[in-house]
This record gives structure tokens, sequence and C-alpha cells, in this order.
């Protein structure tokens, strides 16, 4: 059985000095094991610790939609606490936040990918409450990728964004408690930091086989099938290609108005399918890309995990896309993430050659094998600072 880091911590019997005040950055998806939240987990076993709340991108309660939608400060009606945004203008907590606060308390569900915004937001907030001297506990929870597979390239030096403030592959196989001391190290992050770590827990499990509950913690983030598939069709926010927004598969399904399914299929590298059904299909968004329009494209079903790359799917489907429907097919212009003069694509890749492979129709597999030596660094590097074996 599974047991997350915040209920070892609670079971340990752990005491806070008398007068200890916290904040807590946290949101609705962040539950135990029988579905209550880690908020409310906290609040019973720690009464009067907690002064206020702090949520990452799309709210506390998930409501908001992707890039650049910000969330606002508001009185939680069920806690009655202030919750305060760190996704807005601004993304990392102000001086202020910490004059009243002696500890930092983290519980945040990740998907396992670089591009997705939870673990930019405790890298800030570590450079931040090291430099107000205030200690961080961070509550490990699963990888919902598992813990044993990297994948894509590394991210290039003048990419960072905030779907990438350090160098990290595309999945990157840690924990966001391991992810804390990675950052911690790698950055150069003076923070006194604790991790609540978990139990029962191994790398090589999915999330089905944790018996945990899943709360989507992002509009768009629906299921853990959806984690497996968005380290690669997240690339599609970056094109005129609809990744499923405005259905209730986002991600599952992409496609656009003017491709016909049928002979996409034929066109993409078959290396590419490998632990994936990919059925042809049309569908309509009612809301972002193509919204009310027809679209041609597929529902992606992973039917081996362990054998799907995505990230190299969806290469291999926009390469596929862009020599059939060059004239129709575009990269879209920034803003993206609060980037203003970078292509979205080419934050998101976090290297241009990726974009220039796809246009110029270089072979795919050869990038893809020359990202191996610096991913076998990136795995090497992290070894010592896996918690689960």
């Amino acid at each position: 059985m599974v047991k997350l880091g915040l209920e070892n911590f609670i079971a340990a019997g752990k005491k806070f000095p008398v007068a200890t005040r916290a904040a807590f950055l946290t949101h609705q998806a962040a539950v135990d094991r029988h579905g209550t939240t880690s908020l409310e987990r906290i609040r019973r076993s720690f009464p009067g610790l907690l002064s206020a709340v702090w949520s990452p991108q799309h709210g506390f309660y998930g409501d908001r939609q992707a890039n650049m939608i910000a969330s606002d400060d508001f009185s939680d009606p069920l806690s009655g606490l202030p919750v305060y945004s760190l996704y807005g203008e601004n993304r990392e907590p102000a001086p202020e936040m910490f004059a009243d606060i002696d500890l930092l308390l983290v519980d945040l569900v990740d998907v396992g990918c670089r591009v997705y915004t939870y673990i930019w937001t405790l890298f800030l907030v570590l450079k931040a409450a090291a430099t107000a001297g205030v200690k961080v506990i961070v509550f490990d929870r699963p990888n919902p990728l598992g813990g044993e597979m990297v994948e894509g390239n590394i991210l290039r030096d003048g990419y960072t964004s905030f779907v990438g403030l350090h160098p990290l592959p595309m999945r990157h196989g840690l924990t966001i408690g391991e992810l804390a001391l990675f950052f911690k190290r790698e950055a150069a992050i003076e923070v006194e930091l604790e991790i609540a770590v978990m139990s029962g827990w191994y790398r090589r499990l999915s999330f089905a086989e944790t018996a945990l509950f899943w709360v989507l913690p992002s509009p768009n983030m629906p299921t853990p099938v959806t984690a497996l598939v968005y380290p690669g069709q997240v690339l599609l926010e970056g094109t005129n290609i609809s990744e499923g927004r405005g259905t209730t598969l986002p991600f599952e399904l992409c496609g656009a108005p003017f491709i016909d399914p049928r002979f996409l299929l034929s066109e993409i590298s078959k290396d590419a399918l490998a632990g994936l059904f990919l059925r042809p299909t049309w569908f309509t968004p009612t809301f972002d890309k193509w919204a009310g329009e027809l679209c041609g494209g597929f529902q992606l079903h992973v039917v081996d995990r362990l054998k799907f790359s995505p990230y190299y799917f969806t290469l291999s489907l926009l390469q596929a896309i862009i020599k059939l429907y060059s004239d129709k097919f575009f990269w879209l212009d920034p803003p993206y993430e609060y980037e203003y003069k970078i292509m979205p694509i080419d934050i998101l890749t976090g290297d241009p050659v990726v974009r220039q492979c796809l246009e110029s129709g270089g072979e795919l597999k050869q990038l893809n094998a020359s990202w191996d030596s610096e991913l076998e660094v990136f795995f090497e590097k992290c070894r010592d600072l896996q918690l689960y074996k």
C-alpha cells in the first residue's frame, strides 16, 4: 500500500514549536488515500498552524484554464484561510508573504513533465524561502508517469520560461520531493529543506497500481491517462492543431479541420506508434482552437505505457502534418506563458533545433538518439537523489 508523504508525516506524530505559523502551497488535487484534501488534514492535525494558503497555476480549486489566465487572491469559503495566487504577472511570492510565517509546507500534484508549471512554482518558492530564511517541508507523492524513464532533450540556455526555469528533459522521472532536492543542489538554493517521504511506492508503479485517488490537478488533466500522453501532446499548444481542449479528452484527442486522419496515419513513423493504438476520428471542440468546427484527427489509446514514448510520438505526428499540410499548418506566435519574444514551440521543446528538424523533414530517430548521452548524464546526476528504488 502506498502511503503519501503527508500521511507518514502526520502518523509520525511530528510536533511544531508553540506559536509556529505556516503557509501551505497546495491545491484541491492534493488529497490523501481517503480523498481528504491535504489542507484539511493539516488543519485537523495541527490546529492554528496555518495562516495562509498559496496556490499554483489554475487556482486552488483548479478552475482556471491555461496560458496566462491568472487566478486571484480570495478567502477560501471552506477553511476561512486567505488564498494567495502564485500565477499571474507575478509568479513568485513577494517578500511580505514571508513576514508572518516561520514555515512553508508544500503538497502539489505534478504530472512528471518539464512544462507543467507547478514544479516551477516550487522552484521559485524554494529560492524565495531561502532569501527569507524560512524552512520548507515538501510532502512527497507519486510521479504518475512512474520513475524509471526519462525522455526528450534537455532545456537549452536562452530558452528558459515558466515552462522551464532550469535544465530538465521533457519527462524527468522524479517525484516532486526529489525535484526539490534536485533544485536545491543543482541551482545552489541555500534553503532549509525537509522531504516527507512516501512508503510503498516504487519507481516502476503505474498510477493505477498506487490505488490512490486522482483529482484533476488542472482543468485539462482529467485522468492519469491524460498525463501519459501529455509530455508529447503538450507541444500542440505551440501550433494551430487542436490538442483536444474544448472536448472531454484533452490531449488524448488532437486534430484540425484540414486533416484527413486516414491519410495522416500512413505518414506517421511506425516506430513512433510503439505502445499506442492511434484511432482515426473526428471531433468538434466547444472552445479554444477550432471551436465549433469539425476536426479530423486521432484519439490516443496507450496500450503499453512502458513501450510508449509520448515526446517521440508527437514529434513524428507533427512532422507528418507538416509534410502533408504545409500550406495550412503553422506555429503560433508569442506570447506564451509570459514569454513575449520566443516562439511558443521553442520554449515548449526548449531547443529550436527540434523545430528546425521538423520543418526540414530531418531524421527524427537520429535526433532522438542524439539526446541519449545527455539523458544518461541527467539520470546519473539524479541517482543519489532518488528516494525510492
